[in-house]
Protein backbone atom coordinates (compact mmCIF):
# COMPACT_ATOMS: atom_id res chain seq x y z
CA UNK A 1 0.00 0.00 0.00
CA UNK A 2 1.10 3.69 -0.99
CA UNK A 3 0.35 6.30 2.21
CA UNK A 4 -0.07 9.94 0.86
CA UNK A 5 0.35 12.25 3.93
CA UNK A 6 -0.20 15.78 4.01
CA UNK A 7 2.56 16.84 7.36
CA UNK A 8 1.80 20.51 9.04
CA UNK A 9 5.11 19.97 11.80
CA UNK A 10 3.29 23.82 12.73
CA UNK A 11 5.35 25.59 15.52
CA UNK A 12 7.03 25.35 18.94
CA UNK A 13 8.36 21.80 19.46
CA UNK A 14 6.15 20.91 16.32
CA UNK A 15 8.57 19.99 14.15
CA UNK A 16 10.62 18.20 16.75
CA UNK A 17 7.91 15.84 17.35
CA UNK A 18 6.72 15.47 13.70
CA UNK A 19 10.47 14.32 12.83
CA UNK A 20 10.31 11.23 15.18
CA UNK A 21 6.75 10.05 14.02
CA UNK A 22 7.69 10.27 10.55
CA UNK A 23 11.03 7.81 12.02
CA UNK A 24 8.77 5.53 13.15
CA UNK A 25 6.17 5.65 10.18
CA UNK A 26 8.86 5.31 8.01
CA UNK A 27 10.00 1.76 9.80
CA UNK A 28 6.36 0.31 9.90
CA UNK A 29 6.36 1.02 6.23
CA UNK A 30 10.00 -0.61 6.13
CA UNK A 31 8.59 -3.42 8.30
CA UNK A 32 5.30 -4.07 6.67
CA UNK A 33 6.31 -3.79 2.67
CA UNK A 34 4.40 0.29 2.38
CA UNK A 35 5.52 3.12 0.61
CA UNK A 36 4.82 6.48 1.91
CA UNK A 37 5.04 10.01 0.80
CA UNK A 38 4.89 13.16 3.06
CA UNK A 39 3.96 16.79 1.60
CA UNK A 40 5.05 19.42 3.83
CA UNK A 41 2.97 22.66 4.13
CA UNK A 42 2.42 25.12 6.78
CA UNK A 43 -0.39 26.42 8.63
CA UNK A 44 -0.23 28.24 12.39
CA UNK A 45 2.20 30.74 13.11
CA UNK A 46 4.96 29.46 10.54
CA UNK A 47 2.70 29.62 7.85
CA UNK A 48 1.75 33.65 8.99
CA UNK A 49 5.41 34.59 9.13
CA UNK A 50 5.58 33.21 5.45
CA UNK A 51 2.67 34.06 3.95
CA UNK A 52 0.56 36.56 6.34
CA UNK A 53 -2.03 33.77 7.09
CA UNK A 54 -2.20 31.06 9.09
CA UNK A 55 -3.53 28.82 6.00
CA UNK A 56 -3.45 29.27 2.37
CA UNK A 57 -6.04 28.01 0.11
CA UNK A 58 -2.70 25.93 -1.50
CA UNK A 59 -2.05 23.93 2.18
CA UNK A 60 -6.09 23.23 1.93
CA UNK A 61 -6.29 21.91 -1.39
CA UNK A 62 -2.30 19.82 -0.64
CA UNK A 63 -4.34 18.35 2.37
CA UNK A 64 -7.54 17.57 0.72
CA UNK A 65 -5.42 15.53 -1.92
CA UNK A 66 -3.51 13.67 0.72
CA UNK A 67 -4.94 10.30 2.47
CA UNK A 68 -4.20 12.10 6.06
CA UNK A 69 -2.91 14.71 7.72
CA UNK A 70 -0.39 14.58 10.34
CA UNK A 71 0.00 17.32 12.56
CA UNK A 72 2.73 18.61 15.24
CA UNK A 73 1.24 21.71 17.77
CA UNK A 74 0.11 25.40 16.23
CA UNK A 75 0.58 28.62 18.13
CA UNK A 76 3.10 30.49 20.50
CA UNK A 77 2.92 32.04 23.57
CA UNK A 78 0.01 34.39 23.57
CA UNK A 79 1.69 36.95 26.02
CA UNK A 80 4.47 37.48 23.79
CA UNK A 81 3.91 36.57 20.19
CA UNK A 82 3.29 39.46 17.45
CA UNK A 83 0.65 36.73 16.40
CA UNK A 84 -1.53 37.26 18.95
CA UNK A 85 -1.70 40.85 18.18
CA UNK A 86 -3.51 40.33 14.98
CA UNK A 87 -7.19 40.06 14.37
CA UNK A 88 -8.64 36.89 15.83
CA UNK A 89 -9.25 35.84 12.04
CA UNK A 90 -5.49 35.84 11.41
CA UNK A 91 -4.07 34.00 14.30
CA UNK A 92 -2.35 30.88 14.47
CA UNK A 93 -5.36 28.37 15.60
CA UNK A 94 -7.52 30.10 12.88
CA UNK A 95 -5.86 27.96 10.49
CA UNK A 96 -6.41 24.96 12.66
CA UNK A 97 -10.25 25.71 12.46
CA UNK A 98 -10.36 26.75 9.16
CA UNK A 99 -8.51 23.70 7.94
CA UNK A 100 -11.25 21.39 10.10
CA UNK A 101 -14.31 22.94 8.52
CA UNK A 102 -12.79 22.47 5.26
CA UNK A 103 -12.22 19.24 5.68
CA UNK A 104 -15.23 18.18 7.27
CA UNK A 105 -13.21 17.17 10.58
CA UNK A 106 -16.62 16.17 12.73
CA UNK A 107 -15.56 13.71 14.72
CA UNK A 108 -12.59 14.33 17.31
CA UNK A 109 -11.16 11.29 19.10
CA UNK A 110 -9.13 11.32 22.40
CA UNK A 111 -8.12 8.27 23.90
CA UNK A 112 -6.70 8.73 27.35
CA UNK A 113 -4.89 5.25 28.44
CA UNK A 114 -2.78 4.98 31.74
CA UNK A 115 -0.18 3.21 30.97
CA UNK A 116 1.16 0.73 34.21
CA UNK A 117 4.64 2.00 34.03
CA UNK A 118 3.20 5.47 34.70
CA UNK A 119 0.65 5.00 37.33
CA UNK A 120 2.88 6.54 40.00
CA UNK A 121 2.90 9.78 37.86
CA UNK A 122 -1.39 9.49 37.97
CA UNK A 123 -2.36 12.58 40.19
CA UNK A 124 -5.27 9.98 41.25
CA UNK A 125 -5.87 8.45 44.71
CA UNK A 126 -3.36 4.96 44.64
CA UNK A 127 -7.17 2.63 44.27
CA UNK A 128 -8.36 4.45 41.38
CA UNK A 129 -4.41 4.68 39.57
CA UNK A 130 -4.00 0.71 40.44
CA UNK A 131 -7.74 -0.03 38.64
CA UNK A 132 -6.18 1.68 35.68
CA UNK A 133 -8.01 3.07 32.82
CA UNK A 134 -8.65 3.00 28.80
CA UNK A 135 -11.08 5.22 27.40
CA UNK A 136 -11.75 7.55 24.08
CA UNK A 137 -13.56 10.55 24.04
CA UNK A 138 -15.55 11.14 20.74
CA UNK A 139 -15.63 14.73 20.91
CA UNK A 140 -18.47 16.80 18.02
CA UNK A 141 -15.76 18.68 16.63
CA UNK A 142 -17.29 21.43 13.87
CA UNK A 143 -20.86 22.71 15.72
CA UNK A 144 -21.65 24.34 18.64
CA UNK A 145 -20.80 26.96 21.00
CA UNK A 146 -17.73 27.36 19.09
CA UNK A 147 -18.89 27.97 15.42
CA UNK A 148 -21.91 29.75 16.59
CA UNK A 149 -23.13 33.16 15.76
CA UNK A 150 -21.19 35.95 18.48
CA UNK A 151 -21.32 39.07 19.05
CA UNK A 152 -20.65 41.89 21.54
CA UNK A 153 -22.72 45.17 21.68
CA UNK A 154 -24.02 47.99 24.24
CA UNK A 155 -27.45 47.32 25.04
CA UNK A 156 -29.17 50.11 26.78
CA UNK A 157 -25.76 51.67 28.37
CA UNK A 158 -24.68 47.93 29.51
CA UNK A 159 -21.81 45.53 27.23
CA UNK A 160 -23.41 42.17 26.57
CA UNK A 161 -21.84 39.41 24.65
CA UNK A 162 -23.68 36.72 22.95
CA UNK A 163 -22.66 33.15 22.00
CA UNK A 164 -24.53 30.90 20.50
CA UNK A 165 -24.73 27.25 21.36
CA UNK A 166 -26.64 25.77 17.86
CA UNK A 167 -26.63 21.48 16.77
CA UNK A 168 -28.65 20.54 13.93
CA UNK A 169 -30.45 16.66 14.31
CA UNK A 170 -27.68 15.75 11.66
CA UNK A 171 -24.95 16.91 13.21
CA UNK A 172 -25.46 14.63 16.31
CA UNK A 173 -26.98 11.89 14.29
CA UNK A 174 -23.74 11.46 12.20
CA UNK A 175 -21.06 11.91 15.31
CA UNK A 176 -23.29 8.93 17.43
CA UNK A 177 -22.92 6.82 14.75
CA UNK A 178 -19.39 7.08 15.03
CA UNK A 179 -19.20 6.56 18.66
CA UNK A 180 -21.34 3.37 18.56
CA UNK A 181 -19.36 2.17 15.37
CA UNK A 182 -16.08 2.38 17.63
CA UNK A 183 -17.35 0.73 20.42
CA UNK A 184 -18.03 -2.15 18.64
CA UNK A 185 -14.16 -2.26 18.21
CA UNK A 186 -13.86 -1.84 21.86
CA UNK A 187 -15.78 -2.36 24.82
CA UNK A 188 -19.06 -1.89 23.33
CA UNK A 189 -20.21 0.75 25.57
CA UNK A 190 -21.03 4.41 24.90
CA UNK A 191 -21.74 6.88 27.75
CA UNK A 192 -23.05 10.25 25.98
CA UNK A 193 -22.52 13.46 28.13
CA UNK A 194 -24.47 15.73 27.86
CA UNK A 195 -26.69 18.85 30.15
CA UNK A 196 -29.92 17.76 29.07
CA UNK A 197 -31.54 19.39 32.61
CA UNK A 198 -30.71 22.59 31.41
CA UNK A 199 -30.13 22.71 27.64
CA UNK A 200 -32.53 22.38 24.75
CA UNK A 201 -29.69 21.42 22.47
CA UNK A 202 -28.68 18.33 25.33
CA UNK A 203 -32.34 17.48 25.39
CA UNK A 204 -32.28 17.17 21.01
CA UNK A 205 -28.84 15.51 21.68
CA UNK A 206 -30.22 13.00 23.76
CA UNK A 207 -33.26 12.08 21.91
CA UNK A 208 -30.87 11.84 18.71
CA UNK A 209 -28.37 9.56 20.12
CA UNK A 210 -30.94 7.13 21.44
CA UNK A 211 -32.38 6.97 18.48
CA UNK A 212 -29.03 6.05 16.67
CA UNK A 213 -28.80 3.06 19.38
CA UNK A 214 -31.60 1.50 18.54
CA UNK A 215 -29.44 0.32 15.28
CA UNK A 216 -26.31 -0.70 17.93
CA UNK A 217 -28.40 -2.84 19.88
CA UNK A 218 -25.18 -4.96 21.40
CA UNK A 219 -23.60 -1.82 22.91
CA UNK A 220 -24.84 -0.42 26.25
CA UNK A 221 -25.33 3.22 26.20
CA UNK A 222 -25.78 5.58 29.30
CA UNK A 223 -26.70 9.12 29.79
CA UNK A 224 -24.29 11.47 32.44
CA UNK A 225 -24.74 14.82 32.81
CA UNK A 226 -21.62 16.70 32.15
CA UNK A 227 -20.60 18.02 36.04
CA UNK A 228 -21.28 14.20 37.10
CA UNK A 229 -19.05 13.42 34.38
CA UNK A 230 -16.04 15.64 35.38
CA UNK A 231 -16.55 14.40 38.78
CA UNK A 232 -16.50 10.37 38.09
CA UNK A 233 -13.25 11.03 35.54
CA UNK A 234 -11.24 11.62 38.77
CA UNK A 235 -13.78 9.47 40.94
CA UNK A 236 -13.87 5.90 39.08
CA UNK A 237 -12.19 6.49 35.65
CA UNK A 238 -12.04 2.68 34.83
CA UNK A 239 -16.18 2.85 34.32
CA UNK A 240 -15.86 4.76 31.01
CA UNK A 241 -15.02 3.13 27.55
CA UNK A 242 -16.24 5.86 24.92
CA UNK A 243 -17.39 9.11 26.25
CA UNK A 244 -19.58 10.92 23.45
CA UNK A 245 -19.99 14.49 23.51
CA UNK A 246 -20.53 17.93 22.00
CA UNK A 247 -18.01 20.42 20.87
CA UNK A 248 -17.20 22.09 24.54
CA UNK A 249 -17.76 19.83 26.71
CA UNK A 250 -15.56 17.74 25.34
CA UNK A 251 -13.24 19.82 24.80
CA UNK A 252 -13.59 20.09 28.78
CA UNK A 253 -13.41 16.93 29.26
CA UNK A 254 -10.68 15.61 26.98
CA UNK A 255 -8.36 17.85 28.61
CA UNK A 256 -9.27 16.61 31.99
CA UNK A 257 -9.20 13.26 30.96
CA UNK A 258 -5.05 13.63 29.64
CA UNK A 259 -4.04 15.16 32.89
CA UNK A 260 -5.14 12.01 34.71
CA UNK A 261 -2.74 9.82 32.48
CA UNK A 262 0.02 11.65 34.21
CA UNK A 263 1.32 13.39 31.10
CA UNK A 264 -0.36 15.31 28.59
CA UNK A 265 2.97 14.10 26.76
CA UNK A 266 1.30 10.91 26.23
CA UNK A 267 -1.94 12.05 24.40
CA UNK A 268 -2.74 11.14 20.94
CA UNK A 269 -6.03 12.60 18.89
CA UNK A 270 -7.44 11.78 15.77
CA UNK A 271 -10.02 13.75 13.50
CA UNK A 272 -12.01 12.46 11.31
CA UNK A 273 -15.13 13.08 8.74
CA UNK A 274 -17.31 11.07 7.21
CA UNK A 275 -14.71 8.84 5.10
CA UNK A 276 -11.65 7.41 5.96
CA UNK A 277 -10.02 10.47 5.78
CA UNK A 278 -8.36 12.02 9.18
CA UNK A 279 -6.00 14.87 10.70
CA UNK A 280 -3.78 13.49 13.27
CA UNK A 281 -1.99 15.55 15.80
CA UNK A 282 -1.54 15.45 19.82
CA UNK A 283 -3.42 16.85 22.07
CA UNK A 284 -0.58 19.07 24.10
CA UNK A 285 0.60 22.56 22.49
CA UNK A 286 3.49 24.18 21.21
CA UNK A 287 4.91 24.28 24.15
CA UNK A 288 7.28 27.40 23.26
CA UNK A 289 9.51 27.61 25.91
CA UNK A 290 11.28 24.20 25.41
CA UNK A 291 11.16 24.66 21.20
CA UNK A 292 14.10 23.71 20.10
CA UNK A 293 15.87 22.08 22.95
CA UNK A 294 15.20 18.46 21.74
CA UNK A 295 13.37 17.70 25.23
CA UNK A 296 10.15 17.37 24.13
CA UNK A 297 8.06 14.17 24.22
CA UNK A 298 7.27 12.51 21.01
CA UNK A 299 5.34 10.02 21.88
CA UNK A 300 1.65 11.70 21.65
CA UNK A 301 2.72 12.31 18.63
CA UNK A 302 3.75 9.03 17.38
CA UNK A 303 0.84 7.11 18.52
CA UNK A 304 -1.13 9.54 17.05
CA UNK A 305 0.58 8.28 13.71
CA UNK A 306 -0.55 4.57 15.15
CA UNK A 307 -4.01 6.04 15.22
CA UNK A 308 -3.39 7.18 11.67
CA UNK A 309 -2.73 3.70 10.43
CA UNK A 310 -5.47 2.50 12.09
CA UNK A 311 -8.69 4.87 11.18
CA UNK A 312 -7.64 6.45 8.08
CA UNK A 313 -5.81 3.06 6.33
CA UNK A 314 -6.94 0.16 8.51
CA UNK A 315 -3.56 -1.23 9.05
CA UNK A 316 -4.50 -2.29 12.40
CA UNK A 317 -1.18 -4.67 12.88
CA UNK A 318 0.83 -1.83 11.89
CA UNK A 319 -0.72 0.40 14.21
CA UNK A 320 -0.71 -2.34 17.18
CA UNK A 321 3.12 -2.25 16.07
CA UNK A 322 3.81 1.44 17.13
CA UNK A 323 1.74 1.32 20.20
CA UNK A 324 3.63 -2.30 21.26
CA UNK A 325 6.85 -0.22 20.96
CA UNK A 326 6.03 2.79 22.85
CA UNK A 327 4.63 -0.01 25.91
CA UNK A 328 8.40 -1.80 25.28
CA UNK A 329 10.17 1.59 25.64
CA UNK A 330 8.16 2.31 28.95
CA UNK A 331 8.96 -0.94 30.50
CA UNK A 332 12.33 -0.69 29.35
CA UNK A 333 12.69 2.30 31.86
CA UNK A 334 13.29 4.95 29.22
CA UNK A 335 11.48 8.49 30.34
CA UNK A 336 11.21 12.02 28.17
CA UNK A 337 11.77 14.73 31.59
CA UNK A 338 7.94 15.19 31.80
CA UNK A 339 7.38 11.33 32.41
CA UNK A 340 10.54 11.71 35.14
CA UNK A 341 9.52 11.03 38.25
CA UNK A 342 12.00 13.20 41.17
CA UNK A 343 11.59 10.18 43.28
CA UNK A 344 12.46 7.18 40.79
CA UNK A 345 15.55 8.98 38.76
CA UNK A 346 17.98 6.25 39.88
CA UNK A 347 15.91 3.36 38.43
CA UNK A 348 15.05 5.34 35.11
CA UNK A 349 16.97 6.46 32.00
CA UNK A 350 16.62 9.89 30.66
CA UNK A 351 16.05 10.28 26.91
CA UNK A 352 16.04 13.52 24.66
CA UNK A 353 13.41 14.16 22.16
CA UNK A 354 15.20 12.61 19.12
CA UNK A 355 16.38 9.90 21.47
CA UNK A 356 13.19 8.29 22.03
CA UNK A 357 12.05 8.26 18.66
CA UNK A 358 15.66 6.22 17.77
CA UNK A 359 14.25 3.75 20.75
CA UNK A 360 11.28 3.14 19.68
CA UNK A 361 11.98 2.61 15.66
CA UNK A 362 14.54 -0.19 17.20
CA UNK A 363 11.34 -1.76 18.65
CA UNK A 364 8.83 -1.38 16.00
CA UNK A 365 8.38 -5.13 14.34
CA UNK A 366 6.56 -6.91 12.43
CA UNK A 367 6.10 -9.99 14.24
Amino acid sequence: MKLNIACIAGDGIGPEIVREAKKCLDKVCKEFGHEIEYKDILMGGCSIDAYGVPLTDEAISIAKSADAVLMGSIGGNTSTSPWYKLEPSLRPEAGLLKLRKELNLFANLRPAYLYPELKDSCPLREEAANKGFDMLIMRELTGGLYFGDRYTKDIDGEMVATDTLTYKESEIRRIAIKAFEIARKRRKSVISVDKANVLDSSRLWRKVVEEVHKNYEDVTLEHMLVDNCAMQLVKEPSQFDVVLTENMFGDILSDEASMITGSIGMLSSASLNDTKFGLYEPSHGSAPDIAGKDIANPIATVLSAAMMLRYSFDLDKEATAIEDAVKTVLKDGYRTIDLMPSEEKEKLTLASCHEMGDLLVKRIVCK
